[in-house]
Parts: C-alpha cells; sequence; structure tokens
C-alpha cells in the first residue's frame, strides 16, 4: 500500500507525456509546408522578369538591323511566315499552310485572327509590303536575300498569297523565316526612322511597351494568338533591354549580376565573365570548314584515296590544338542537330588503322613512304597541294597539323599559303587538289552546295543528284528521312569532301534563372512561358 501514491504518480506521468507526444505531432501534421514562419523554410520567390543587355543599338526595325543582339531579341516581337523548331524543322506561324504549285511557284495560306501590337489586323498586304522593302535597293538587310529569287508575289484574298521565283529553289521555304512588319505601322512615315520615335509593332509574344533613355522595355503580348495561359506562376511577364556602348560593358553587367542572360561565341568569353555563378548551354554554330578533294583530279578521283584522307585526319586533335577544345567535330554539313541529319550513323572518322587496309585493297603499294599504282602504264602517287587562305591563321595552323597527321600514313601534302586573290581564283576556277574552305551552313536543309552541280569539289553522281532531287518534293517526314539517310550514306562512301567542324556558340545564363532553356542558332527563346527567376 506504501508503493501506491509512487504507482500512481508514475502512471500520471506516462499519461502526461503521452498527451504531450499527441498534441505534438497533431501540431506537426497540421502544419503548412509552405508556411514559412512555422517551418523556418523559406520559399523562392518568383520573379515573372528578364533583364538582357543589347550592344552598341542601332535599330528596332528587324529588316534593318544588322545587330545580332537585336536580331535575337526581335523574335519575341515580330513573327515570320515559317518558324524554324529547336532541331531547324520548318514549322508554320503567320502561314498556316504552304505548297509549291510549280517548279517556281508557292502557295500560302495566312493565319487569320492574328493582330498588331497596335490591335489592326494581320492580312496578306503586310506580307507583301514587307518583302517589297526587302527588294528595295536603298535597303540594306540581312535578309535580303533571303526574297532575291521572288519577281512576284500576287494577293489572292485577304489570307491567301502567291510567290513567283526566277528558278527553282529547295527548300525555298526556309527562306520565309524573315520577320513580317506592318504596312499600317509605316504608312505616312519614313521606314528608317520610324522606329526611333515610336514604339515598333509586332505580332509576337512581347510587345514593346516603353522606349526610355538606356533600355527598353517589353511587356507580355495578352492578345496573342497563340498565348499559353493556365494561370502558372511562372512564365516571364515582362522584359527589360539595357542598352550599352559595348560588348565588354554587357560582359560586366552580366558579371555582377545586373542582366541574366548572354549569348557569344566568343571562345574565351570566360576571360571576361569568369567561371562560376552562372549556367551555361553550348551549341552548335554555322560556321562550317571544310576540305574539298578535287574529284577530277587522276589520283583523287579514287573513292578509297579519299577516304583514306578522311580516315588519317583526327579532327579531335585539330580543335584541341588551334581552337582549344572549343569547336564541334563535323561528320557533314546538316552535323549541326538538324533533324534530317541521322546522328546515329557509324561514323567515318578518324581511324588510321583502316588506311593501309583499304589501299592495299584496291592495289596501291606503300613505297617511299608514299602509296603508288600502276594505272595505264603511268604511276601515280599520294602526293597533293593543299590550299589555304594565308590571311586565316587558325585554318593554317589547321592544314599544318593535316600535312603531319595524312604523312604519317603515307600521304604527302604540300600546303600552300595563298594570298586573298590568289584563293579567290582557286576557289572560282576550282584550279587545286585540296583546298580548305569555311561557309556559313543555311537553315535550309539544300546540299546544293556541297553535293550539287558546280560544287567545290567538282563531285557528280547520277545516283546523288537524283536523290538531291527527290528530296525537294517529298513532305512525308519519315520519307524524307530516309532520304536523307541515303544522301549521308551515299556521300560517305564517295568522300567527295572531309567535313572538320562547326564553330561554337554559348549561352549564357544566371544562377536564378530557371526552366527549359533550349537555345539555337535560329532562336534562344525557346520555351521563354515557362522560365521565370528565382530570388
Amino acid at each position: 500500500m506504501k508503493s501506491l501514491p509512487k504507482i500512481l504518480f508514475i502512471l500520471f506521468v506516462i499519461i502526461l507525456i503521452s498527451f504531450a507526444i499527441y498534441f505534438f505531432y497533431k501540431n506537426q501534421n497540421n502544419i503548412n509546408p509552405n508556411d514559412a514562419e512555422q517551418t523556418g523554410e523559406i520559399k523562392p520567390e518568383i520573379i515573372n522578369e528578364l533583364r538582357l543587355g543589347i550592344a552598341e543599338f542601332d535599330t528596332m526595325n528587324p529588316i534593318l538591323s544588322n545587330n545580332k543582339n537585336v536580331q535575337d531579341i526581335a523574335k519575341l516581337i515580330y513573327e515570320p511566315l515559317i518558324n524554324l523548331s529547336a532541331d531547324y524543322k520548318a514549322e508554320p506561324c503567320l502561314a498556316t499552310e504552304w505548297s509549291k504549285i510549280e517548279n517556281n511557284g508557292y502557295l500560302l495560306k495566312l493565319r487569320k485572327g492574328v493582330k498588331w501590337h497596335d490591335g489592326s489586323s494581320f492580312t496578306a498586304r503586310d506580307v507583301k509590303y514587307t518583302i517589297d522593302k526587302l527588294k528595295e535597293d536603298n535597303i540594306a538587310s540581312v535578309y535580303k536575300n533571303s526574297v532575291k529569287n521572288v519577281i512576284a508575289l500576287d494577293i489572292i484574298d485577304e489570307y491567301t498569297i502567291k510567290l513567283t521565283l526566277d528558278s527553282d529553289v529547295p527548300f525555298f521555304e526556309y527562306n520565309l523565316t524573315f520577320p513580317i512588319l506592318s504596312e499600317n505601322y509605316y504608312i505616312g512615315q519614313d521606314f528608317v526612322t520610324t522606329d526611333k520615335n515610336k514604339n515598333p509593332v509586332g505580332t509576337g509574344k512581347f510587345k514593346v511597351h516603353e522606349d526610355g533613355t538606356g533600355k527598353l522595355t517589353l511587356i507580355k503580348n495578352t492578345e496573342y494568338w497563340n498565348l499559353i495561359e493556365d494561370n502558372r506562376e511562372y512564365g516571364i511577364n515582362k522584359i527589360y533591354v539595357f542598352l550599352y556602348n559595348s560588348m565588354g560593358e554587357v560582359y560586366n553587367s552580366f558579371k555582377i549580376g545586373n542582366i541574366d542572360l548572354i549569348t557569344t561565341n566568343n571562345l574565351y568569353v570566360e576571360n571576361y565573365i569568369g567561371t562560376i555563378g552562372y549556367n551555361k548551354k553550348e551549341y552548335k554554330g554555322k560556321e562550317y570548314d571544310f576540305i574539298a578533294l578535287n574529284t577530277e583530279n587522276r589520283v583523287l578521283s579514287h573513292p578509297e584515296v579519299r577516304k583514306a584522307i578522311s580516315y588519317a585526319i583526327d579532327k579531335s586533335n585539330i580543335i584541341a590544338e588551334v581552337y582549344n577544345n572549343k569547336f564541334y567535330s563535323a561528320e557533314f554539313p546538316l552535323d549541326y542537330s538538324n533533324w534530317l541529319y541521322n546522328s546515329t550513323s557509324a561514323s567515318s572518322g578518324y581511324n588510321p588503322n583502316q588506311v593501309e587496309t583499304i589501299m592495299t585493297e584496291n592495289g596501291w603499294e606503300l613505297r617511299n613512304s608514299v602509296w603508288q599504282k600502276r594505272e595505264n602504264y603511268n604511276t601515280l602517287r599520294t602526293s597533293f597541294t593543299l590550299v589555304v587562305n594565308e590571311a586565316n591563321t587558325e585554318r593554317v595552323a589547321v592544314a599544318e597539323i593535316v600535312k603531319e597527321q595524312l604523312a604519317k600514313v603515307g600521304i604527302s601534302i604540300t600546303v600552300r599559303k595563298a594570298s586573298n586573290s590568289q584563293y579567290q581564283n582557286y576557289l572560282e576556277r576550282k584550279n587545286y587538289d585540296m583546298i580548305m574552305v569555311g561557309t556559313r551552313i543555311g537553315f535550309s536543309p539544300n546540299l546544293s552546295t556541297y553535293l550539287g552541280n558546280g560544287n567545290f569539289s567538282k563531285y557528280s553522281n547520277d545516283d546523288m543528284q537524283v536523290l538531291l532531287k527527290e528530296v525537294t518534293n517529298i513532305s512525308d517526314e519519315n520519307l524524307l528521312k530516309e532520304k536523307y539517310t541515303e544522301i549521308y550514306e551515299k556521300y560517305k562512301s564517295d568522300m567527295p569532301f572531309i567535313s572538320l567542324y562547326f564553330n561554337r556558340n554559348i549561352l549564357c545564363y544566371s544562377a536564378s534563372l530557371m526552366g527549359d532553356i533550349t537555345p539555337n542558332c535560329y532562336n534562344i527563346f525557346y520555351n521563354i512561358e515557362n522560365w521565370y527567376r528565382q530570388h
């Protein structure tokens, strides 16, 4: 009996502790995980604004501007007839349908219900106005070549136009990616100076709200024809575009966190903005280098010799030695993430051990460190001259490395460093064994420059010409991909030129910028409706 009070006391304490534990867990379960005061966690602040920069601003008129930053940002304000996807596939925009009606004609159906930022309606007259402006002799524009083949534009009705070309242009629809301007906006105005006096008008996702000193302000176009509205808290609603005198100022502003995004092809951008505190996306540029092989040369006319040269060139080594690993090796002109290039195809790249196999199988013998072969009572030797423009020091360095690499497998190269005028003469007359060439790839998948009539390699193959002709008239995407795979396989079999590399573009963005950021050379603002800043 004396222990009863102790027992009761212990039971009381146990019950008290049990209730305390019960109420503690009950309160824990009732806590709102988003309540920063109760959880101690701070929910990041969502900022629906983006800060950009333009160096050496000229004009917001997209067909007059020569500024790459302006052209990028203009894609948010203006729209083309035909857009390009992230893998460079043509897709509808202000034109909903297009059809090749004859060798030199295109019929386009335009999108109805599209409003300009000033509330007026988009019609066929705006398309005609833009193309007419681009064709004026006194208008200098980066888009001028896009319409150089257009000789007539007929307005069938308010939303249908017919374009007549002076010749058959393969994949002409890829030329229709230039921005369309409003005719009504420029009526009675000076075309060159109008955008300096009032806010420009487009049909795009954003419109110019203010054009103040030192910056532009863009706001979300709530009347956009393809507006995505689902009450999301994410997405950019306002964009501040700050104007700077130089790219150095842009780099510095990005470095200290005053702007959120920059694009560059500067191989040494880290020297200006450092290496930490931001994210980056790298993507292949459109500057493409290759070595053209004169297929009419007595020795280079042999496909096995051209293949041997290809197998012997170590592109990775070249890119490391000359370009500090800042370029991308290339297998084909469409190897820049184009949807028609089959990246899973077996590479015909660096494989020096294959040289001996392919040469001996075709009757060549290695004598005095050079492959030789008797043919029609003549001795053929794998000794060639490689022409390079001496003004381009990087390509000269590449040529010297190629010379060293080929010498190791029995192919002798003499590097001829030509002046600018001499180099152009070589290109025009095609009087070379091999020549290093740099081109800027267009958005069109047309391969005529490299494989069609008049190509740099004097390459002619009936099967290839049939394929190049076929692809211009195919609308079925699966069949088109099959045909391009055939073209690529035929190229690897014949090897009329050797792809080297593409330049590299870089998009650097602040660590606070979130969303699906997938830039390419056509547009850096894909999926901007999902972007946001997190503070």
